[in-house]
């Protein structure tokens, strides 16, 4: 059972100034060393009165760098109350949703899935390269040809080669026999170790991979392999509109997962979440950063203390079960959405537990495609799809809208 308690905003109000009250504080305290202050207060003014309210806000103006991993070693003191909040959202994620073990991972507030997976990707090579003596040749990633574009980033940026798995048309399931060749022949050009990446929700279409199928294929190939699971989609949705599905860390084959807070979460953006067990970040640290208390184990550095608050008052303005109801509201509309369009003839992909809704292209819809902002799957003039996502905006009048103009457009034809 997926659980954590509401808290009402006084009591958020008073945990955020406890916090904030653990920090240095920049405008009162002799603070010689940080390169760093408080927001600009021309035009950040501290002293306005909606700040009493704003909490969150409040934040934002004290500026607290959260640099390092605050779940290892020693981390910077002067930020040591907004750090225990982080560590505190760190935990609902963890164990609440994704079912890890208290004090069996590590993490931090990331600048959004793009770093959170590259993030990935860079440990798994250290660990590879560390604990295996392997050669970055002899690395590979193995992911979807739905996949985010941030896992060619990071192919291109770690210098390891990547394989993309063809997915079924009408279903986006990996193909298993097309993954087995493509892994028969990474083995005979030298390679012995794999990054897998499983998604939750991918970007075009909101699939969802089995991540048992690449266990399986790689497995039966015979490599030494690590399994990621990019959730920058689906990790607030997923786990809510199906929450017996097995893509957690009670699944001892999954090792990290990225999670972003920018999207269904309505975190500012810039606000990702990455996860992975004990025993592997360790890979990436940066013994370089001495002046760093507990060194550097992120890929960016300094990082904004108040999107690691902002993603703790969202969870705890809302608790378990009211998340839980948010996300069946999304639901509600995106069934609604698909009947209409079953009932116009329309083809479409959907998984059932994601509030994406993937449109094949039709002259009827092309021609409402700048009007609803529909996003293609390329912006050229041969796209095959265009994609509507049900987020929090998106009323039932809305969707109501876009039926009523495709069901004119329909009837032109």
């Amino acid at each position: 059972m997926i659980h954590w308690n509401k808290l009402l905003p006084n009591a958020q109000m008073e945990r955020i100034r406890a916090a904030l009250a653990e920090n240095v504080n920049f405008a009162s305290d002799h603070s010689l060393g940080y390169p760093a202050s408080m927001l600009d207060t021309r035009t950040f003014p501290d002293n306005v009165s909606f700040l009493d309210h704003s909490p969150v806000l409040q934040v934002f103006v004290a500026n607290p760098n959260h640099i390092g991993c605050h779940t290892f070693g020693d981390s910077e003191t002067a930020f040591k109350g907004t750090q225990q909040m982080e560590k505190e959202v760190l935990a609902v994620i963890a164990e609440s949703i994704f079912k890890a073990e208290p004090g069996s991972y590590d993490g931090y507030i990331a600048s959004g899935g793009t770093e959170s997976n590259i993030q990935a990707i860079w440990m798994y090579r250290n660990y590879f390269m560390n604990h295996c003596g392997a050669l970055p040749e002899q690395i590979v990633i193995v992911a979807s040809e739905d996949t985010h574009y941030s896992i060619a980033k990071a192919s291109n940026l770690l210098l390891i080669d990547r394989i993309s798995v063809p997915v079924d048309d009408q279903t986006r399931n990996i193909d298993p026999a097309a993954l087995a060749a493509l892994l028969a022949e990474a083995k005979k050009s030298g390679k012995k170790y794999a990054i897998a990446v499983a998604n939750m929700g991918t970007t075009m279409f909101g699939s969802i991979d089995d991540p048992l199928v690449y266990c399986s294929e790689l497995e039966q190939s015979g490599f030494d392999y690590k399994l990621h699971v990019d959730a920058a989609y689906g990790g607030f949705y997923y786990p809510f509109s199906q929450p017996g599905n097995p893509i957690n860390f009670s699944n001892a084959k999954i090792s990290s997962m990225t999670i972003d807070a920018h999207k269904v979460l309505q975190a500012p953006y810039g606000t990702g979440v990455f996860l992975c067990r004990k025993d592997l970040i360790d890979n990436v640290l940066t013994r370089e950063a001495g002046y760093v208390a507990g060194f550097d184990l992120t890929l960016v550095g300094s990082r904004s203390g108040a999107n690691a608050v902002a993603v703790w008052s969202i969870l705890f303005s809302y608790g378990a079960h009211e998340w839980f109801e948010r996300i069946a509201v999304l639901q509600m509309r995106t069934d609604w959405l698909c009947k209409q369009l079953d009932r116009l003839n329309f083809a479409y992909f959907r998984d059932a537990a994601m509030n994406v809704v993937t449109l094949r292209a039709r002259p009827e819809i092309e021609r409402l495609a700048d009007e609803f902002t529909l996003v293609p799957q390329e912006h050229s003039s041969d796209t095959r799809w265009y994609k509507i996502v049900v987020m929090g905006h998106v009323s039932l009048a809305h969707l109501e809208r876009f039926i009523n103009a495709l069901e004119s457009e329909s009837a032109l034809v």
